[in-house]
C-alpha cells in the first residue's frame, strides 16, 4: 500500500481553499516534486455543493516515486468527505476515507490540515501509521507506528539493503524523516519490533520471530548510506551463512555503525554484542556487496561458556558432526581476517571443559593460550588435566606450539597414557581454513601397547585380548576426511593383524565411512572361536580382508579370504559344534566316510585345511573355499578317520542373512544335529 502518500497529501490540500470558493474543481498536474517524492499524472477533483457542510475529494496519481525511501506505487486512488472547521481565525480541514493502490486491499487514510500542522493516519485492522508535519519545520516529518506490519516499511529498509525482504513482524514507535534542502535525507527511528522475520534473496542471512527495541539513525546522501544502530534483542533466531544464533529471552545488547557508497563494500566500523556472561563481542568489518567477508577484526570473551553451543555454535558444530557439544569455563579470543584469510588469532583458555553429550570425547580443564599468525612468529602453550575417548580415559598432557607462516605447529612431541599404553604425537601441523580450502591437519602418530581387552570391554565387544601398536608417519585431515599413511599392528589371539590404507570420511558427521586393508597372520583359532562361542577349532588362521568399506560402521564391501596353515606342534582339530556352525553359516553340508549315526560317537575331527572367502558387493556375498567345482566349494577338508569334509552349495548369499547366521551361531542358537 502507498505509505509515502502520507508525506505528500498536504501539498494538494493546499489547493482546497481555492476550491471551496466554487462548487467544484478539477486539476491535472503532469509532475510534482516535493519532500523527496515525485508524482506523475496527478488528478485532483473536488465537489462541494453550495451551502453543503462538506465536499467530496478525490486524489489520484498514476505513479508515486519516493526516491531515497525506495517506495514506488502506481494507480493510487483516495476518496473522502472533506470538512472545514473554523474557530476564530483558525481553519482546520479534515478528510477520512479509503485509500487504494493497484489491486491491493484498501486502507483507511485520515488527514487533518490547518495553517500550522498536518497530521495523517493510515490504518488497517489493528495496524496504524500516523504522520505529522509542522509549518515551522516543513522539512521534517514524524511517523508514529502502532502494530504496523514490517511490510509497510520494507521499502525503506531495502533502500539501504536492496537484497533484503521483510516477511513478518510488527513495529511500534516513532520515525523522524528530515529532508533539508541541499542536504542528505536523515532518518531517526526508535522502534519496538515483535516477531520480526526477514531474509535475503540468496537465503544467506535470515531472522525469525525476533523481538526487541532498536534506535536507528540513517543518513542517505546521494547513492550512499550512513547508519548507526543500537538496541536489544530478545528471543527468535538469526542466520548468517553457517552461523546460527538462537537468541535467549533475556535481552542481548547490539550496536553497529555502517556506511556504504553506491554498490561498493559495506564498512562496519563498530560491531558490539552483549549477552551477559555468555558472550561479549567487539570489532569491525568490511563486507563485500553480497555480504562476503572482506576483512574482519573481532575480540570475543566468555566468563561462562555453558550456553554457547546452543545459542551460537550449533550451525558450525552440525557441519563438524558434533551437534551435542557441551562447554563450561571461560575464554578470551581475538582474530583478524583479510580477504577471507586468517591473519592472526589467539585464544586464552580458563578452566574450560569440553565434552560430547554422546560420550564420544571429553577434555577436562583446558588452561593456557593458543596463538596463530600468518606472518610474525609467535609461541604459546596450553594443557589439559585429562579426558576420555568413548568413555576410555586418558591422562594429562601439555602442548607447546609455534606459528608464523600460516601454520600452527607442535614444538616438541606430546605423549599421554591411554588403554594401559601410550599415545604419542611426534609432530603436528594445523592450517586454518583459507579461501575455498577448509581446515587441514597433519600429524605423526605413535601407539604403544594399547590394551585391546580394555577397549573391547568398554565397547561391549567379545572378550578380545591383545595389544595395539604401531607408528603412523603421517595422518592427514582435509575436506572432512582422515587418511593414514603407514600402518597399525595388533597382536591379537597370539597372532598379528596389520591394518593399512586406512581412511575415514566424515569422522564425526553423518554416515562416517571407513576404508582399509587387513592382513591376518597366525591367529590362534582355539582362542578366537572360544571368544565368539563358535564351536572349537584348533589351528592357525591366516588371510586378508582387502577393500574393506564400512558405512556408519556397517560393512558394505570387501574381498576376504581366510585359511589355515599347518604349524609345527599345533593340532588341527574341529569340534562337532564348529562343524555344525560352519554348515549353518555357509549354507553347507558335511559328508564323512562313516554312515548313519556313527559320527555322533566322536567329539572332534582332524582336518587337513579350512578355507573360506567372501566377495561382498551390493549386499550379496560371493562365497568360496579351499577349492570350487561349479556352485560347490569346500570349506573344511578332512584328514584321518573319521574323515569329514564340509562343502558349501550356495555361492551367492544375502549379506544380512549371513550376518544373522553368524550371530546365531556365535550365540549358541544353532544346536549340533548329527544324522
Amino acid at each position: 500500500m502507498p505509505r509515502p502518500v502520507l508525506t505528500i497529501l498536504p501539498l494538494f490540500l493546499a489547493c482546497v481553499p481555492i476550491a471551496v470558493q466554487a462548487q467544484s474543481m478539477q486539476a491535472r498536474i503532469q509532475k510534482v516534486e516535493a519532500a523527496g517524492v515525485t508524482l506523475h499524472d496527478v488528478r485532483l477533483a473536488l465537489d462541494w455543493p453550495a451551502d453543503a457542510p462538506d465536499g467530496r475529494l478525490r486524489l489520484q496519481a498514476g505513479d508515486i516515486d519516493a526516491g531515497a525511501l525506495g517506495w514506488r506505487f502506481r494507480n493510487v486512488d483516495w476518496r473522502c468527505p472533506l470538512r472545514r472547521d473554523t474557530t476564530g481565525d483558525d481553519t482546520r480541514w479534515r478528510c477520512d476515507g479509503p485509500l487504494r493502490s493497484g489491486q491491493g486491499a484498501p486502507l483507511q487514510l485520515s488527514l487533518v490540515l490547518d495553517a500550522a500542522t498536518t497530521t495523517a493516519t493510515l490504518s488497517g485492522g489493528d495496524a496504524r501509521v500516523g504522520l505529522a508535519r509542522s509549518a515551522v519545520a516543513p522539512d521534517a516529518t514524524r511517523i508514529d507506528l502502532r502494530r504496523a506490519p514490517t511490510a509497510w516499511v520494507e521499502a525503506l529498509v531495502r533502500a539501504g539493503w536492496p537484497s533484503s525482504r521483510l516477511t513478518g513482524g510488527t513495529l511500534d514507535g516513532a520515525v523522524r524523516i528530515e529532508t533539508p534542502t541541499g542536504q542528505p535525507m536523515r532518518v531517526e527511528a526508535d522502534i519496538v519490533i515483535a516477531g520480526l522475520a526477514l531474509e535475503t534473496e540468496d537465503g544467506s542471512i535470515a531472522a525469525g520471530d525476533v523481538d526487541g527495541d532498536l534506535a536507528v539513525r540513517l543518513s542517505l546522501p546521494d547513492d550512499a548510506l550512513d547508519a548507526r544502530i543500537d538496541g536489544r534483542l530478545r528471543g527468535g533466531e538469526l542466520l548468517f551463512g553457517n552461523a546460527y544464533v538462537s537468541l535467549p529471552e533475556t535481552p542481548v545488547g547490539i550496536g553497529m555503525d555502517m556506511t556504504r557508497v553506491g554498490e561498493g563494500d559495506w564498512s562496519l566500523s563498530r560491531l558490539a554484542w552483549r549477552d551477559g556472561d555468555s558472550l561479549r563481542v567487539d570489532g569491525n568489518a568490511r563486507l563485500t556487496p553480497d555480504f562476503g567477508i572482506g576483512a574482519l577484526a573481532l575480540t570475543l570473551a566468555s566468563d561462562d561458556a555453558t550456553a554457547l553451543p546452543g545459542r551460537y555454535l550449533s550451525g558450525w558444530l552440525g557441519l563438524a558432526g558434533v551437534q551435542g557439544l557441551s562447554l563450561s569455563g571461560g575464554f578470551r579470543a581475538g582474530m583478524v581476517l583479510e580477504d577471507a584469510i586468517l591473519r592472526s588469532a589467539d585464544v586464552a583458555l580458563r578452566r574450560l571443559d569440553i565434552s560430547d553429550v554422546s560420550g564420544r570425547f571429553r577434555l577436562d580443564r583446558l588452561d593456557g593460550t593458543v596463538r596463530y599468525s600468518a606472518s610474525t612468529p609467535v609461541r604459546s602453550a596450553f594443557a589439559w588435566r585429562g579426558g576420555a575417548l568413548y568413555d576410555l580415559p586418558f591422562d594429562a598432557a601439555a602442548w607447546s606450539l609455534e606459528s608464523g607462516d600460516g601454520v600452527l605447529r607442535l614444538r616438541e612431541p606430546v605423549a599421554f597414557s591411554f588403554l594401559g599404553g601410550e599415545i604419542g604425537f611426534e609432530s603436528l601441523q594445523l592450517q586454518p581454513p583459507s579461501g575455498d580450502s577448509g581446515l587441514r591437519m597433519q600429524t605423526a602418530l605413535r601407539l604403544d601397547a594399547l590394551d585391546i581387552g580394555m577397549l573391547a570391554k568398554t565397547l561391549e565387544w567379545p572378550a578380545f585380548e591383545g595389544a595395539l601398536a604401531g607408528r603412523i608417519p603421517t595422518v592427514r585431515y582435509a575436506d572432512n576426511r582422515i587418511d593414514f599413511d603407514g600402518g597399525l599392528s595388533m597382536t591379537l589371539f597370539d597372532g598379528r593383524i596389520d591394518v593399512s590404507s586406512l581412511a575415514i570420511e566424515r569422522p564425526f558427521g553423518v554416515l562416517p565411512t571407513v576404508t582399509g586393508d587387513l592382513a591376518l597372520s597366525s591367529l590362534d583359532l582355539h582362542a578366537l572361536t572360544g571368544v565368539f562361542g563358535f564351536g572349537s577349532i584348533e589351528g592357525r588362521l591366516h588371510g586378508r580382508i582387502d577393500g574393506l568399506r564400512l558405512v556408519d560402521w556397517n560393512a558394505t564391501a570387501f574381498d576376504a579370504e581366510l585359511h589355515t596353515e599347518a604349524a609345527p606342534g599345533v593340532r588341527q582339530r574341529i569340534s562337532q559344534r564348529a562343524v555344525q556352525d560352519i554348515s549353518s553359516v555357509g549354507d553347507a553340508s558335511f559328508v564323512t566316510t562313516l554312515q548313519g549315526r556313527a559320527i555322533a560317537l566322536f567329539d572332534d575331527f582332524g582336518y587337513r585345511g579350512i578355507g573360506i572367502s567372501c566377495r561382498l558387493r551390493n549386499a550379496v556375498c560371493r562365497m568360496g573355499g579351499l577349492r570350487s567345482e561349479g556352485n560347490a566349494f569346500t570349506i573344511v577338508q578332512g584328514a584321518g578317520l573319521p574323515r569329514l569334509n564340509v562343502v558349501g552349495f550356495n555361492r551367492d548369499v544375502d549379506w544380512p542373512v549371513l550376518v544373522e547366521r553368524l550371530a546365531a551361531a556365535a550365540g549358541g542358537d544353532v544346536a549340533p544335529v548329527i544324522e
